[in-house]
């Protein structure tokens, strides 16, 4: 059936989408039974804590109104922990740390702080009978971290265990309890520029002054954990890729298995784990979208499992190993694992709303782009098994712009994206310069460059994706969240390649950001632009607010009321801006949201505004969907 791109019939509705985009993280497992975190729009994105008994009985451990979900970074992270099949877990309204005997009451382990929400705990690990865990205080508008013990008899006598730096990660005991391994960064570091990895003596439970092992403010060191009781293994990019290492307590490192490969990530999220360490001494990592083994000899070996996509979440009991796993036709899944590769799927995230015929499959893109770049991108294309375009005309593209800026695309199933492919607009989700998965020099591709390098590569995809004559040129539009908002407000008033862009609590202007942020990445823009106040003409002459003279098309503006990362502040300053200059535009504010949208009807009105804002401005008519109301002059079908 001939049609217009952008108005093939779909049966996958927002509706659709937000049922299934139930989030799952966490996993682990816990004796003969697999604990993990979901978190579900349909109860407001409320963080549910659930379990699979050995029996294969799959039930709600936390119960209603409760939610595992800790603001540590604000980002947040692992929150919860199982103690002799208690749940201990950090509650989100309060940030208290509870302790749940499956079937009664929760009870606080920690104290009521004189603020709501100002004493915050993530990343726990279980000791004798106490929880070790990062805590976050935020007191007189100064923010500090720790390593802390808390009881678990319910007592609320708090011990400090460790402190020092303005961050800290992954606290982990060697086997002979006689060390503490943690990592450790200062601003105006983030991890992914520069960490170190400590260890401290402990002494009945005293830690002593730490000490660094490895790392610097040009090596980024993640992940520890103990080999024996005088060894680690830990991730570092000092060969220019994350890769494994065996460290001992003198500091000796050796690689292993080295490649120029990515085996690591961001550490955007506390608790992440990008391999499994095993009793036997062999990992289980994630590597070129799937997962390995090294052996004990160093053989690095594929696994055949049916998985395009990881999440940095993997967990071991030794033996085994669960992990989220996903591919571009199948919903993430918990996956329980063995070495050999012999697999189990325990628990998919939701039931697919339509069959594989309507989702698209991804294709790698590389680009050309400015000072001899390569961008590289995922191609999702049109998909439809009842629907083909008009002969002789090319579809409308939409690109999606990562945030971070350190975030890359991934080939996992996105049903926004085939909310779009099915109804025939093409997807490109781009990794600019800056993304990761590339390497450090694609990474610090972005230092001082945010602004630059990103819309450069963004508006060399754009071409090329048109050049290559996958895409109508007259019809790409650009969307993007966080620092990938930033990105589109960028381009749209830096280029003229795109004919519309949607932001998602994006930033406008970089120095009100780095006055109002949250203290996590309050010194981020030191690396993506430069220092202030030296740099403060950098600040705004990149700025998208200081460039809307250069726009000449529709934006749409999404944002949560309670975004602390991106405060409402951003999107409403560029809103003002618009309608000083008559520009077509929508603002849809969203209550209840913070960074990230989580409640299911406001992921569906995003999601129908952002169709119908394309309909009008790429000029096809989406069936069944509301009108989105715009301000400012009308728009114009950009084929005329």
């Amino acid at each position: 059936m001939s049609t217009p791109y952008g108005a093939w019939p779909s049966p996958l509705s927002a509706a659709d989408v937000t049922a299934g985009t139930v989030r799952l993280s966490s996993p682990q497992l816990v004796g003969d039974e697999i604990w993990w975190t979901e978190g579900r729009p349909a109860e407001q994105g409320r963080n549910v804590v659930v379990r699979r008994r050995a029996d294969g009985h799959v039930e709600d451990v936390l119960p209603a109104r409760w939610n595992a979900r800790t603001r540590v970074h604000e980002y947040g992270g692992k929150a919860w922990i199982v103690v002799e099949n208690n749940l201990v877990f950090c509650h989100f309204a309060d940030q208290r740390l509870w302790r749940l005997v499956p079937g009664q009451v929760p009870q606080p382990l920690t104290n009521e702080p004189d603020e709501p929400g100002s004493v915050r705990y993530a990343d726990p690990i279980h000791v004798g009978n106490e929880i070790w865990c990062i805590r976050e205080l935020h007191h007189d508008g100064a923010v500090t971290r720790a390593v802390i013990a808390v009881p678990l008899d319910g007592s609320g006598h708090l011990r400090r265990l460790l402190t020092g730096s303005d961050f800290l990660a992954h606290p982990r005991l060697s086997p002979d309890g006689r060390h503490l391994a943690v990592i450790a960064w200062n601003h105006p570091q983030m991890p992914w520029d520069g960490t170190e990895l400590r260890v401290a003596p402990v002494t009945d439970g005293v830690t002593g002054e730490p000490r660094k092992l490895i790392g610097s403010t040009k090596e980024s060191v993640l992940q520890p954990e103990w080999l024996d009781d005088q060894t680690l293994l830990a991730l570092t990019d000092r060969s220019g890729w994350w890769n494994i290492v065996r460290v001992d307590l003198a500091g000796s490192v050796t690689p292993i298995c080295p490649v120029q490969e990515e085996l690591g990530g961001p550490l955007w999220t506390l608790g992440s784990t990008w391999y499994a360490l095993l009793a036997d001494h062999r990992c289980v990592f994630s590597r070129n979208a799937g997962l390995a083994t090294v052996e004990r000899n160093g053989t690095l070996r594929d696994l055949d499992l049916p998985f395009t996509s990881w999440l940095p979440s993997l967990h071991t009991d030794g033996t085994q190993v669960v992990a989220i796993g996903a591919s571009a036709t199948t919903a993430p899944a918990v996956v329980r694992l063995s070495p050999d590769g012999t697999h189990e799927v325990v628990h998919e995230s939701a039931a697919l709303p339509v069959g594989p015929e309507w989702l698209p499959r991804p294709t790698r893109e590389t680009f050309p782009s400015a000072g001899g770049r390569v961008v590289h991108a995922l191609r999702w294309p049109p998909t439809s098994p009842v629907a083909h375009g008009p002969a002789g005309e090319l579809p409308p593209y939409v690109l999606f712009v990562h945030g971070g800026p350190t975030s890359q695309a991934s080939r996992a199933l996105d049903l926004q994206k085939a909310y779009f492919t099915s109804r025939g607009i093409g997807v490109l989700d781009v990794d600019y310069g800056g993304s990761t998965g590339y390497g450090r020099a694609y990474r610090e591709a972005l230092r001082e460059q945010w602004g630059i390098v990103d819309v450069e590569d963004c508006v060399a995809a754009a071409k090329g994706l048109a050049e290559a004559g996958h895409a109508d040129p007259r019809r790409i539009a650009i969307r993007g969240g966080s620092a990938g908002g930033w990105t589109v407000l960028a381009a749209l008033t830096r280029s003229d390649v795109f004919a519309a862009g949607a932001s998602y609590f994006g930033v406008a202007d970089a120095a009100r950001l780095a006055a109002d942020t949250h203290d996590f990445e309050s010194r981020y823009l030191d690396a993506l632009i430069g220092p202030l106040p030296e740099a403060l003409d950098r600040y705004q002459q990149r700025s998208p607010l200081s460039n809307v003279d250069g726009l000449s098309c529709p934006v749409l503006l999404l944002q949560g009321d309670e975004d602390r990362v991106v405060p409402p502040s951003q999107a409403e300053m560029f809103r003002d801006a618009l309608l000083r200059k008559g520009i077509a535009h929508a603002y849809l504010l969203f209550p209840g949201e913070d960074h990230g949208f989580r409640r299911a009807e406001n992921i569906v009105a995003a999601l129908e505004a952002e169709l119908s804002f394309y309909g009008q401005v790429l000029g096809f008519d989406p069936p069944g969907v509301p009108r989105l109301t715009l301000e400012g002059n009308g728009v114009t079908d950009v084929r005329r």
